[in-house]
């Protein structure tokens, strides 16, 4: 039989035997006659779990009100505040049903008393998160009449018949909002997109044109005017517009961004490059707007692989302006970091991590910089004044011992994983695997190979799902040559899991070159070799090896020589390479 269908039948069995008499109870419960003293003490249950929710005491309150209903199933506010509390624990997933029920809960009271506001508000909103607009709209219609003059229920009236494509109803709900509040771009955007659905263009272009009558001079009117413009294919009026808003602000950066996007929009690069520089230098353009701008043209210029450093240059600029703002420094490091500048994006995260020695994620970033860039020292440095500031991110950790790895120093390594081992929790069976991994590879480069084998087991004992151990363990086992058999099938495992991983690939190759079978490896390196984003020196002296053993002897000394171009300091890699060329020459 099998175990885990027995156990989950086992334990469908004894919850159908709980829910059975408790669904009883509850009967018995419903019947049960309401004293006065049962409605006395559920009103003084939920005045304090008011108190508690005022005070953001959120469990002690869903606990009092649950209460104060089991007393008082009849009170529509206990029963409301309850469907609310249950609402809040659903964490306003539409998908679960607990969302569903409690709006049903909260119905009674709206229905039973229009005159509560903010219930009713509360009440259609859920609705509306949970798409079910109708009754969402019911609700605010009827708040409609009892307050005509609500801007806000009037708007949200507006946007619910705009989601059920009831546009002609939308467009009038927009007007009598416009009529109390008076004209903003925010309602002409929505009543133009409303006329788009409704395919009516010159309904469209009438609304913003009678919003600029207003206030012809207003920047953001024109800047809207324009954008819309644009949007229907009307080029050179859209220029107009957003010419207009330049002139009347010249120095307010959202009218350059605008103009940006307009020429970006119509293919003019120089332009685009013109008016995206303008914005960014603009000191009136908030910084939030200032990096997603910079994002976009960083991303442009990377697509158009520009070398002329206009990029960099506009970072310094905004540092400059915004020395303090670590969303500028962090973009700054991601930029370099996609031009393969890992040095100085480390030196940029070095500078976020100054100005918030808090943020965990920017220390992270900068040993994981530091690391590729195979600055070491670095990222011992970094890791432990993160530590030091975080002691909680054991992350760290996985960082730190493996740089003290690649600098051969073997007993640091193992001394720094033994402690992350001491601090990480004993459930956190990823990080201990993880650990227990890396002193494998540390035997393995002490020599230890039984150690680290035993190492390397007892990882894939307590998370046999660890691909980056079964990958080394395999790679491990092939170079001692021992149990082939088993580094196969557990670099296999990582293939499946990743198959596209050139480290993973090379693995594979390495196996099964070690197993003599050439044509395998053969095809598994060369698929390495097609996969990796940053050339490596070991996996092209893995495919001179392997064409060395088919035979290939001029096509294995290419390899090596590009090996070596990658590591020129690789001795043992340059004997066989001079070894091989005398033999060819």
């Amino acid at each position: 039989m099998n175990f885990k269908y027995a156990k989950s039948l086992c334990v469908a069995l004894v919850l159908m035997a709980v829910a059975l008499p408790l669904a009883l109870r509850t009967a018995a419960a419903e019947e049960k006659t309401i004293t006065e003293e049962d409605r006395m003490k559920a009103a003084y249950a939920f005045l304090e779990a008011e108190k508690q929710r005022n005070m953001g005491r959120d469990d002690a309150f869903h606990h009092l009100v649950e209460y104060a209903h089991s007393l008082d199933p009849e009170n529509s506010t206990i029963a409301y505040y309850l469907g609310y509390s249950r609402l809040m624990k659903s964490n306003m997933n539409v998908t679960d049903s607990l969302f569903t029920a409690s709006l049903r809960m909260m119905r009674k009271h709206v229905d039973l008393h229009p005159e509560d506001k903010y219930e009713a508000d509360l009440y259609a909103n859920g609705n509306m998160i949970a798409n079910q607009v109708q009754e969402g709209l019911r609700v605010l219609k009827i708040q409609a009449e009892r307050n005509p003059h609500s801007v806000e229920t009037q708007l949200s009236i507006a946007d619910a018949y705009a989601r059920l494509a009831d546009y002609r109803n939308a467009i009038a709900a927009y007007d009598s909002v416009q009529r109390w509040q008076g004209n903003s771009v925010q309602i002409s955007a929505r009543k133009v997109r409303a006329y788009q659905a409704l395919n009516d263009t010159l309904g469209a272009i009438g609304e913003m044109r009678a919003l600029l009558a207003t206030a012809p001079r207003n920047v953001d009117y024109n800047l809207a005017m324009g954008n819309m413009m644009l949007m229907f294919g009307e080029r050179d009026s859209a220029l107009v517009y957003l010419d207009k808003a330049q002139q009347y602000e010249p120095d307010n950066g959202a009218t350059y961004l605008a103009k940006a996007q307009f020429y970006n929009a119509i293919g003019d690069t120089v332009n685009y490059d013109l008016q995206t520089r303008r914005a960014l230098v603009s000191k009136d353009l908030n910084v939030e707007s200032k990096v997603q701008v910079l994002a976009d043209y960083a991303r442009h210029l990377l697509q158009e692989k520009d070398s002329t450093g206009r990029t960099e240059q506009l970072f310094n600029v905004l540092i400059e302006q915004h020395p303090s703002e670590t969303q500028i420094r962090s973009l700054f490091s991601e930029y370099l970091a996609a031009k393969d500048d890992m040095k100085g994006a480390a030196e940029q995260m070095d500078y976020v991590v100054n100005l918030d020695p808090t943020d965990a994620q920017a220390w992270n970033r900068l040993l994981v910089l530091n690391i590729i860039a195979e600055n070491y020292e670095a990222a011992i440095a970094a890791g432990d004044r993160a530590i030091a500031l975080n002691p909680d991110d054991v992350e760290l950790y996985g960082y730190i011992a493996p740089s003290y790895y690649n600098i051969k120093k073997y007993d640091k390594a193992i001394e720094v994983y033994e402690k992350a081992l001491s601090v990480v929790d004993s459930t956190d069976t990823e990080h201990r695997a993880q650990f227990l991994g890396g002193m494998g590879d540390v035997k393995c480069a002490q020599g230890d190979t039984l150690a680290a084998f035993a190492l390397y087991d007892q990882a894939l004992e307590i998370n046999p799902d660890d691909v980056g151990v079964m990958n080394n363990y395999a790679y491990f086992l092939a170079l001692a040559e021992r149990d082939l058999d088993k580094a196969e099938r557990m670099s296999g495992k990582t293939i499946q899991a990743q198959p596209q991983n050139p480290t993973f690939l090379d693995t594979y190759a390495w196996v099964y070159y070690k197993r003599g079978e050439y044509t395998m490896a053969q095809l598994y390196i060369e698929m390495a070799i097609n996969n990796e984003t940053r050339p490596s020196s070991d996996l092209h002296e893995h495919y001179g090896d392997i064409l060395l053993a088919t035979g290939n002897k001029a096509a294995a000394l290419e390899q090596w020589r590009k090996a070596l171009e990658l590591d020129a300091g690789n001795q043992a890699l340059l004997e066989k390479l001079e070894k091989l060329a005398k033999e060819l020459s």
